[in-house]
């Protein structure tokens, strides 16, 4: 990738999880396909797992990101921050959570100064966050508080063959169909469509609305919320100018056939929009954050405490939150240039 932007930055994560050993990773297999990133860490850490692990990776220690592209080709550049314990693999260490904090703490400051293009987030494990005092439900909720923004925002699951929104999130049912309005789905749409359009270059996007109810609730004989809220929130989406199609069933909105009439595919619920992406993609799913002043991007996956230290965790999630947090950021470049 031709390095015409500031480097971006990647978080510790849980340094008792994986983080560790797919940053390494996709240094050695992506460094060549990827906007070139710097990790805050602690050097020393990631140096003894590269050993423990016998991945034969060197990493270098860098006082400031402007410092990434001159050693990016030769080592894997880490900022340093201090961990105030040991890290045993696999076992969590609440001693450590300040750390994990300070990093994404840190990596927002670069990213809002300019000197990153985009953030991309190791996973965490938020127990142990908690432990600390750690007040937000996640790191969305965290990065949100760091950038001041008020509303909620929104959460994507993006891979090559498939985008999807869930409009409610880490609930439960229950709650889920409280906090579903009109309102709701109207506000998610907007801000989808606004970044494909910024930050993906697609000129028109294409939105599809999934229903809440089995057959789309079969002319209200199971359910009628198509009718009151998901209706006529497409029709206010129409008015503006949005291409937005729906209610679609959500059984027959996913073959391969049917995503080719979208861009993206908004969901009602956290699982009616993550099981068919992670059914198709669920090593390559990356998870980008719409809604904030700057470009956020995670691996789909957790801290895998279980192989943590094995050598068996995957990087590509993580290889593809680093590529595509990169063509974001040339992408909103690109935009804001004409």
């Amino acid at each position: 990738m031709t390095q015409t932007l500031p480097p971006t930055v990647l978080t510790m994560g849980e340094p008792s999880g994986i983080g560790g050993e797919i940053a390494l990773k996709a240094w050695r297999s992506a460094r060549n396909l990827v906007q070139s990133f710097f990790v805050i860490d602690s050097p020393a850490r990631l140096q003894k797992l590269s050993d423990c692990l016998e991945l034969d990776i060197n990493v270098v220690e860098i006082s400031s990101p402007d410092e990434t592209f001159s050693k990016f080709d030769i080592a894997l550049p880490v900022l340093p921050i201090k961990l105030a314990d040991q890290v045993v693999p696999g076992e969590l260490n609440s001693k450590n959570a300040a750390a994990v904090i300070l990093s994404i703490e840190q990596a927002a400051k670069f990213v809002q100064s300019g000197e990153a293009c985009a953030i991309i987030t190791n996973p965490i494990h938020k127990n142990a966050l908690y432990k600390t005092g750690f007040s937000h439900p996640g790191h969305t909720e965290f990065l949100a508080s760091l950038a001041g923004v008020i509303s909620e925002p929104v959460m994507m699951l993006a891979s090559e063959r498939l985008r999807v929104i869930p409009i409610t999130r880490h609930v439960g049912i229950q709650e889920a169909l409280k906090l579903l309005t009109s309102e709701l789905i109207i506000e998610t749409a907007i801000i989808a469509e606004a970044t494909l359009r910024q930050d993906f270059g697609i000129i028109k996007p294409r939105l599809a609305i999934a229903a809440l109810n089995p057959h789309a609730g079969e002319g209200g004989t199971m359910g009628t919320e198509e009718k009151t809220l998901i209706e006529s929130a497409i029709k206010e989406l129409q008015s503006q100018g949005i291409l937005v199609t729906g209610p679609h069933p959500p059984d027959t909105m996913f073959h391969e056939q049917a995503r080719k009439a979208y861009d993206v595919a908004l969901c009602m619920y956290h699982d009616q929009a993550l099981i068919p992406i992670k059914t198709l993609d669920f090593d390559s799913a990356v998870n980008v954050t719409l809604g904030l002043p700057f470009i956020r991007t995670s691996p789909d996956h957790g801290t895998a405490l279980d192989i943590a230290g094995t050598g068996e965790a995957n990087e590509q999630s993580l290889v593809a939150a680093l590529k595509l947090a990169g063509e974001m950021a040339q992408n909103r470049i690109t935009n804001i240039l004409t």
